[in-house]
């Protein structure tokens, strides 16, 4: 077997064998405010306009964004935007703040006792209270 084949072979077994570090994703409020844990039913109703309890904030346009609209919402981006411009035309919600990062997003909650948004756990710190953590 040349060398070069080999190397090759070498890198693509390396390759599957590496670990896959998947983002987990967690729902995130204020310390101040009084929720200790929501199911994801729960949290979908914030964030598709269905309940005014808590206040989204949502990421900008991110992978982590359309994972959370996935396994929590049940929809994609495009039928989630959908649902936020039908609400803000007919007057009955604003669509939510959008951040560019989980930095962003994570001082914002922290700042605003009845705000929500999602994270990677990654992230968390004593600021935010985890109220759930995505399956």
């Amino acid at each position: 077997m040349n060398t070069k084949l080999a190397l090759s072979l070498l890198a693509a077994s390396l390759a599957l064998a590496a670990p896959v570090f998947a983002t987990e994703i967690v729902v995130i409020v204020s310390p101040k405010n009084p929720a200790t844990r929501m199911f994801s039913e729960q949290a979908s109703q914030f964030f598709l306009g269905k309940s005014s309890l808590f206040t989204p904030i949502e990421r900008n346009d991110s992978p982590l964004r359309n994972e959370f609209y996935q396994k929590v919402l049940g929809k994609d981006a495009t039928q989630v935007k959908a649902v936020w411009s039908k609400l803000v035309f007919t007057g009955k919600g604003s669509a939510p703040k959008e951040y560019n990062s989980d930095a962003e997003v994570k001082k914002a909650v922290a700042a605003d006792p009845v705000a929500i948004g999602y994270i990677d756990k990654a992230h968390v710190d004593d600021t935010v209270k985890v109220i759930l953590t995505v399956p």
